[in-house]
């Protein structure tokens, strides 16, 4: 009997789990793809509980129930179909993971803006999957060009550098908001009671910008994207514990009085409509404390997923899209 490739059906549970089942390109010199997903296996930056280095893995495995047989995917609530020519003309490539070191952070973090800087030389979207949040300074060190920083979390991760600590996962946005190229930094869903003062006065005291949820609700996801110049320039950052503690128990550090899952999806639906991409990550999703259904993962795949779509359905996607990779 022979074997048809093209009638396979390849369900969620069958296959090597890329993302979304996209084509694997492991050598960033032969990368052609509009979009490049990164895995970040590393929770060394994390100094409470270890397992989001098993993230990456996870999010590519529960990515294959959106995979929809290749051509993108419909949302009833729009009746809009996403990502079809992005995933019909196999424009998403994945690269694989960062090389981990471990115990030598900054080895690792080279590697990390290695591979990112490798990615945007190609002209393609980074989007990178953690890992914990310590992975979002060596990702931001990555990009020339000036932008702006759109941060969900629970946390400011605006730790002082004190005690030695500099590389956790506490301290990444005190790295990017004093870089050259880091416009602004606005940090939208902040209300941890663990908070040192330094944590929050200092970014205020910087120019910077934080939303507690209070504001969050008083301003909605409209009002967080028209914080920033419409076209602004913008690399989004995503802790899944800006979603309230009781949609992530595969979190280590989730807290209460959370984003909803709307408020998060409209929020990163406003900014890419209004805003210009450059690139974004999604972290601290930790399976070895998730339920056993995975919902956590799921929530984190589905969020890369749909704010993927939201961007690719800019015009000045499409525009750019068609540009580079018209038939």
């Amino acid at each position: 009997m022979s074997f048809n490739v093209m009638s396979r059906v390849n369900r969620p549970y069958v296959g090597i789990p890329s993302f979304l089942r996209a084509r694997i390109c492991e050598d960033l010199s032969k990368l052609d793809a509009a979009i490049a997903v990164l895995g970040v296996p590393f929770d060394e930056g994390s100094p409470f509980m270890p397992g989001s280095r098993f993230a990456p893995r996870a999010l590519r495995e529960h990515s294959l129930r959106f995979y929809g047989g290749g051509k993108g995917y419909y949302d009833p609530e729009t009746r809009c179909e996403y990502l079809v020519e992005e995933m019909s003309q196999g424009l998403i490539a994945d690269v694989g993971d960062v090389d981990i070191h471990p115990a030598n952070a900054p080895r690792t973090f080279e590697n990390i803006t290695a591979m990112v800087r490798g990615i945007l030389d190609r002209g393609a979207l980074p989007v990178v999957l953690g890992g914990d949040h310590s992975i979002t300074y060596p990702i931001f060190r990555a990009f020339d060009e000036k932008l702006h920083v759109i941060h969900f979390d629970a946390h400011t991760d605006y730790a002082p550098f004190e005690n030695d600590l500099t590389l956790t996962n506490s301290h990444a946005f005190r790295h990017i908001a004093g870089m050259d190229n880091a416009l602004s930094l606005t940090q939208v869903g902040i209300r941890s009671l663990r908070h040192s003062p330094a944590q929050v006065e200092d970014v205020i005291a910087s120019g910077n910008r934080i939303i507690p949820m209070g504001e969050f609700r008083r301003i909605g996801p409209q009002g967080v994207a028209d914080l920033l110049p419409a076209g602004s320039r913008v690399y989004v950052s995503i802790d899944v514990d800006a979603m309230d503690m009781s949609l992530v128990p595969g979190c280590v550090s989730a807290e209460p009085n959370g984003l909803t899952y709307p408020e998060l999806r409209d929020s990163l639906k406003a900014i890419a409509e209004r805003h210009d991409i450059a690139g974004f990550d999604f972290v601290e999703v930790n399976p070895p404390l998730d339920v056993g259904t995975g919902v956590t993962a799921y929530l984190g795949a589905l969020t890369v997923i749909e704010f993927l779509g939201h961007i690719c359905a800019q015009p000045r996607w499409a525009a750019r899209r068609n540009t580079r990779f018209a038939a």
